[in-house]
């Protein structure tokens, strides 16, 4: 048999990326409220539907002058009134005369400048003293000035973060097209993982997977439902066969490679699933299996990641975030950015994906590798910060530059 690294028919990285994005088609879009797209892509670009700000109005709390030129150092004004932020008011000052007036407030007409409140002294009720020289035009926001009605805030693709969605309610923007989301089923197989504490026995594991995987999904605001099954063939291709129909994506753990119990792909291939590829040269995460159900207009695919937890963790940062963006219009590579080695490394057949901390050294990044990489093992993703693609059959030295995913 050949050895793991050269076995045949095995595609690189590269490859079984481009089969993704070059198989995957976008689900169709939807109009949902500002407030609950959080995680999601805009489908179309937003456009400004009002001035921001919308009205001349003053940048902190002080007083709004009237005044023909500049403002001389304890030059006197005669105060008219008050305007509150949120206050209409129909005041108009004239040239000597001044109001209060708070951060936010709308200036009154005939305004030329703010005194904010520390350069001002109340001689009485009725007469105001500034105590600094004052130019024209001073702490006073004006209409548009940020963005102009009808001005692109926001481009198609734009991923709504927490800044763009407050930054699009600020400009009074109530709905947006954005991408549907894909409806996700997870399942967990193996008879020796453990579904609850007590049920642990000797030949038991506990399931890392099923929270690994459900965790990954939560924080992109995507809803998933967690199954676990035996390894029994009937029972997984009659769980398949329900699936396909309801979900645009399955993801399976374990049952991928060529064990006596790993039916994940028999089964997915015996209802009706059309293998896309099978078995990558990559460390962790060999065996993973990718395959489209297709029918009508409906489709689904399946990823079968392997069992070990590592090699779950490292598929899911690459190939299901190349999935689930690209069913969502983001049919792009994924960003690698270059990063030099902090140790040496010895050479492997395959390559890896290996998971680092990034270390700020000298003014310079640099990825320190850690202990515990085998694929069975998580606890470095404690300090692990980065997903580095070392390349087969090559042992870097210190500062070779090497592709990186922050994590």
């Amino acid at each position: 048999m050949s050895a793991c690294g050269h076995e045949k028919g095995l595609i690189n990285i590269d490859e079984a990326i481009d089969h993704i994005l070059n198989t995957v088609k976008p689900l169709g879009t939807e109009n949902i409220e500002l407030q609950n797209s959080l995680s999601r892509y805009l489908a179309q670009p937003i456009y400004s539907p009002v001035n921001l700000p919308s009205f001349d109005q003053s940048a902190v709390d002080g007083y709004a002058l009237c005044a023909s030129d500049i403002i001389e150092k304890n030059q006197c004004f005669e105060l008219i009134g008050e305007i509150r932020a949120g206050q209409s008011s129909d005041l108009v000052l004239k040239a000597g005369q001044a109001t209060r007036i708070f951060t936010g407030g709308k200036l009154p007409e005939g305004c030329t400048t703010i005194a904010r409140q520390e350069i001002v002294h109340r001689l009485d009720d009725h007469r105001i003293q500034i105590t600094e020289t004052l130019q024209a035009n001073i702490d006073i926001r004006r209409q548009g000035e940020e963005l102009a009605l009808g001005q692109q805030v926001a481009n198609k693709d734009q991923y709504l973060k927490t800044g763009p969605l407050a930054a699009l309610s600020m400009a009074g923007v109530q709905q947006v097209d954005v991408y549907r989301q894909p409806k996700v089923a997870v399942v967990i197989t193996g008879d020796e993982v453990a579904t609850e504490q007590n049920s642990l026995s000797s030949a038991y594991v506990y399931d890392a997977n099923g929270p690994l995987i459900k965790a990954w999904f939560q924080e992109r605001h995507i809803q998933v439902e967690i199954l676990h099954i035996h390894d029994e063939a009937k029972a997984l291709s009659e769980l398949f066969a329900r699936l396909k129909n309801h979900y645009d994506v399955i993801v399976t753990t374990g049952g991928v490679s060529v064990g006596d119990y790993d039916f994940v792909r028999p089964c997915a291939l015996e209802v009706g699933f059309k293998e896309i590829f099978w078995k990558v040269k990559q460390k962790p995460g060999k065996p993973i299996f990718f395959a489209k159900y297709q029918q009508d207009q409906h489709a689904c695919y399946l990823l079968g990641l392997p069992g070990n937890p590592a090699a779950v963790y490292v598929c899911m940062q690459v190939y299901t975030r190349l999935l689930i963006d690209a069913l969502q219009g983001q049919n792009q590579n994924i960003d690698w950015f270059e990063v030099k080695l902090a140790q040496p490394l010895k050479a492997d057949k395959r390559e890896r994906f290996m998971r680092m901390k990034l270390e700020l050294y000298a003014g310079e990044l640099s990825a320190a590798n850690l202990a515990n990489q085998q694929s069975h093992m998580l606890s470095n993703l404690m300090d692990a910060n980065c997903l580095v693609r070392v390349p087969a059959d090559i042992s870097p030295e210190v500062g070779t530059l090497v592709s990186a995913i922050r994590i």
